[in-house]
């Protein structure tokens, strides 16, 4: 999801290291399962004297820390069967995730590579190669001045939303192909944001081996608490009626929103903006929804956030999107998001034929779920 400061922020954390978090060391990690298994887990890194942490991901906190010697370190103890840890370090972007097999665990911070058992030394190697796209970009843009990083904003910023489609696709794909064990776990949070908070459900009813796991759930709350925030302005619409706006096609011409809603269909306001990765990557799913149910009364209207007509008009063309595209061109400033406090895209209203707004932030299968269950199969 990107907030209205958040392609400046995005660049940022490319180029920032993300050191692992130091809190109040814990005796040790539960996942609610009872059963304690001992871990043993070692490795190398070439930053002498810097902090290495023992990382429950579960609850984001480091149950143990040691200060490298020699370029070594080593942590014992015991934590939950099958828990989710990782190792992460000072001066190091990385993080190396595993899961508390009772296999001790070797692992070369330098380079993020793994030894142990056969679903750790696999999880190793997927993460590295979910990773490389953002390893890629990371290292340009850390090469970049912050002049060289402004005057290739626009450019930066489609980089990165073709690296967040690729690192998606991989997690779907990873969620696929290794479905018979723990692996689609680490994998959640993209895999989530992509088809929705109900794929959750289904995990569950298809009974999956990693469906039970309590990492699995909390990204689900988080990617849910995320899209629709509870008591924010992302529910707070809904119920309502909705309130006319009037802007600008591409073409200059005037129009209103209720040209459309409130005229016996089923419409989408969908906010995007030609910069905006998640937004481009959200599209084939929205063309899709518009391609399927449009012939039964569903239509789609788009309002981009941009500041520049040629990006703009430029985007529509690429994604090939048919229907009504408007904007003011004034960014977050646009009459249509301070209207409904908009504050981060993509985001979406569903107003029905009478021209109440029944839901909001609807992305991937979340989207597909709602228009099935109104317009059936």
């Amino acid at each position: 999801m990107v907030h209205k400061v958040m392609k400046g922020l995005l660049l940022a954390m490319l180029v920032s290291a993300v050191p692992a978090t130091a809190q109040t060391p814990q005796t040790a990690v539960s996942d609610g399962s009872g059963m304690q298994v001992s871990y043993s887990v070692s490795g190398i890194y070439g930053h002498e004297g810097k902090k290495v942490y023992l990382i429950d991901n579960l609850t984001e906190t480091s149950i143990d820390s040691m200060v490298v010697v020699n370029g070594k370190f080593s942590f014992t103890g015991t934590a939950a069967k099958d828990a989710f840890m990782a190792v992460g370090a000072e001066n190091s972007k990385w993080e190396i995730d595993f899961f508390n097999d009772g296999t001790p665990v070797i692992i070369n911070v330098n380079d993020s590579t793994l030894k142990g058992s056969p679903l750790n030394e696999r999880l190793a190697k997927l993460e590295v190669e979910q990773d490389l796209p953002k390893r890629t970009l990371s290292e340009k843009v850390s090469k970049m001045t912050a002049a060289d990083i402004t005057a290739h904003e626009d450019e930066l910023s489609d980089e990165y939303g073709k690296m967040a489609d690729e690192m998606t696709a991989f997690a779907n794909r990873v969620f696929k192909e290794e479905r018979h064990s723990l692996i689609p776990v680490a994998f959640a949070g993209y895999f989530f944001f992509d088809n929705g908070v109900e794929a959750y459900d289904e995990l569950v009813k298809e009974q999956v081996v990693f469906a039970n796991h309590p990492y699995l759930k909390k990204t689900r709350d988080e990617v849910e608490a995320l899209l629709k925030p509870k008591d924010s302005p992302k529910t707070a619409f809904i119920g309502q009626p909705f309130t006319d706006f009037e802007m600008a096609d591409p073409d200059g011409k005037m129009h209103k929103i209720s040209e459309l809603v409130g005229e016996g269909k089923w419409v989408l306001i969908d906010f995007w903006a030609s910069w905006c990765g998640p937004c481009r990557a959200e599209m084939p799913n929205v063309l899709e929804a518009y391609n399927k149910y449009h012939a039964k009364g569903f239509e789609v209207i788009g309002i981009s956030l941009d500041e520049k007509k040629e990006a703009w008009v430029k985007a529509i063309g690429q994604i090939k999107m048919p229907w009504m595209q408007l904007s003011d061109l004034k960014g977050f400033n646009c009459a249509a998001a301070i209207a409904y406090k908009v504050d981060a895209i993509p985001d979406n209203l569903l107003i029905d034929p009478q021209g109440k707004i029944i839901d909001r932030a609807l992305r991937g299968k979340s989207l597909h779920k709602h228009l099935q269950d109104i317009f059936g199969e």
